[in-house]
């Protein structure tokens, strides 16, 4: 058993020591051992296997945005969720009460994305560019 710190920390230490040789010998072998070949195609941005189109500078529609809230507010939930089951029983009809008014809240959240039309991919979008209308898939 240790008795000193430098006997607690040690074993931690090599691991660190360990780990940063591990991880810096494989940077440094692939880019001793690997081939340096520079062309056209290895040099675009990879977009799953299709060919860019447009430019990065695009804009997103704001469907994409609300779906990314309703991705944090089902996380925030979640990570909520667990603690206060864990003191449910010592709490009793508070947390309940506290739980069922954060969840209304979580729903609430939900159902001004689901009115605004986020998980509805499948209607069309108008945009107006330049004075003229078009409609494209959402």
């Amino acid at each position: 058993m240790p008795t000193s710190y430098p006997q607690l920390y040690f074993p931690i230490l090599v691991q660190a020591v360990i780990a940063i040789a591990v991880a810096g010998g494989l940077i440094a072998g692939s880019y001793f051992l690997g081939k340096k070949v520079r062309n056209r195609a290895k040099d675009m941005p990879y977009e799953c296997g299709m060919q860019p189109q447009g430019t990065a500078r695009e804009r997103f529609s704001v469907k994409f945005y609300l779906v990314g809230m309703l991705f944090i507010l089902f996380d925030i939930e979640a990570v909520f969720l667990y603690p206060w089951a864990v003191v449910y029983r010592e709490l009793k009809m508070f947390a309940f009460v506290e739980m069922l008014l954060f969840i209304v809240l979580v729903l609430a959240g939900f159902f001004y994305i689901w009115k605004k039309g986020a998980l509805d991919w499948s209607r069309e979008e108008t945009t107006v560019q330049g004075g003229s209308e078009t409609r494209k898939a959402a």
